[in-house]
């Protein structure tokens, strides 16, 4: 499995951080460059589903992910979304969405993801465009909750 990791403060309370995992922030975090629908969006517990469609109709492609494991105490909160019909050449996916109460009481998120497509070559060449997906969210998290004070 290959892996992206970072995390993003927020100077959000950590509370309003949780809060705010939602729809509306799915949405937000669409990548600009691709056509995207949500069909579904239970929400971040266990047992939940989040299902998308990547890609102009009527030649898009279905992204299922459920919801694991979640967990929440006083400093730290976290869910997992596990890829159960993955656009090829996906096979496995594990996002681990962490936020964390920093020593102020505002919100870090952490995004741990676990890919592959069974064959390293692969995995390597996928590398610098899931990258290049995921990594503008330290941007965006950080204008959206910016909006939220």
């Amino acid at each position: 499995m290959k892996k992206i990791y970072f995390q993003t403060e927020t100077h959000i309370p950590f509370d309003k951080v949780i809060d705010h995992f939602d729809r509306d922030l799915f949405v937000y975090l669409a990548p600009p460059l691709l056509p995207f629908e949500l069909v579904k969006f239970d929400g971040c517990k266990s047992g939940d589903q989040v299902i998308i469609q990547l890609g102009p109709k009527p030649f898009s492609i279905t992204w299922q992910s459920d919801i694991t494991e979640d967990y929440r105490d006083d400093s730290k909160w976290y869910f997992v979304d596990e890829g159960v019909q993955l656009p090829f050449p996906l096979k496995k996916w594990r996002h681990i969405h962490t936020v964390l109460k920093d020593q102020n009481g505002n919100g870090i998120i952490i995004d741990d993801i676990n890919y592959s497509s069974d064959n390293a070559l692969l995995d390597n060449l996928l590398y610098p465009a899931l990258l290049a997906q995921f990594l503008p969210r330290k941007i965006l998290y950080k204008k959206y909750f910016e909006n939220l004070k």
